[in-house]
């Protein structure tokens, strides 16, 4: 079967923070973000571990949820060591959401609240739901989606690496579901909560049309989060990712 390709483009910044503690990696076929939480102390650390990590483990792996679910176990791990080492870093954790693919087929997990979004044909067909107290209240009919971004509660996370348990990640597809097919044109994002608290679905759809190339599209929605942003916010980060036809 013809392999698709891929263009690939990637922005991370502290924004109005002292420190980046946002974390990306890429390689062939696989992608890796991660958002170290602030007020436990070395996040950086958590978010970078936590990404090379998973990396390795899904290096000439196939878009299955097992290669998926080991490589959030082995980034959990490298930052469970890491706290061990160094007392200084005992309380770190960090979000971590991946994306594989061979060319053919994709699948994807995360753990926390940064987001996978898909797009299909120019509109948005998935993303990825939080594991935060606001998801839950929407998922309870308690408030709208919408709701989400700017909820007094939306740091509260109830899943991410570094915990006393190896976190539960959400993967799709998942076991025993038929493997999800690629299409030219398909677009994916991977974004810390940085990023997309600035930036709502409808924004990314309309640029989306506009962009030629994924580095143009996160320009745009960079200048975007930008204009609007407040003295002192979060980092912000995000990669994409085009899906092209096979080579000729």
């Amino acid at each position: 079967m013809t392999r698709l390709r891929f263009r690939t483009a990637q922005l991370s910044a502290a924004g109005g923070r002292q420190v980046n503690e946002d974390a990306i990696a890429q390689g062939a076929g696989c992608w890796a973000l991660a958002d170290g939480l602030g007020g436990h102390g070395g996040g950086e650390v958590a978010a970078r571990l936590a990404v090379d990590a998973a990396l390795a483990a899904l290096k000439d792996r196939q878009p299955e949820p097992q290669a998926l679910n080991e490589a959030i176990a082995a980034a959990h791990q490298a930052v469970v060591n890491s706290q061990q080492d160094a007392p200084r870093l005992v309380g770190m954790r960090t979000t971590l959401v991946l994306l594989v693919s061979d060319g053919q087929h994709a699948a994807w997990a995360h753990v926390g609240d940064s987001r996978l979004y898909g797009f299909r044909a120019g509109k948005l067909w998935m993303q990825t739901a939080d594991h935060s107290v606001p998801q839950v209240l929407a998922l309870a009919g308690e408030i709208t989606p919408e709701q989400i971004r700017g909820h007094e509660d939306r740091n509260r996370l109830l899943r991410c690496l570094g915990q006393e348990r190896p976190p539960k990640p959400a993967l799709n597809p998942e076991p025993n579901q038929d493997p999800i097919a690629l299409q030219p044109g398909d677009v994916f994002l991977l974004c810390s909560d940085g990023f997309w608290e600035g930036i709502d679905e409808a924004r990314m759809q309309l640029s989306l049309a506009q962009a030629t190339d994924p580095g143009a599209w996160l320009a745009t929605l960079e200048q975007h989060l930008l204009a609007q942003a407040e003295p002192g916010h979060d980092n912000y980060s995000a990669l994409a990712i085009f899906v092209d036809g096979p080579a000729p």
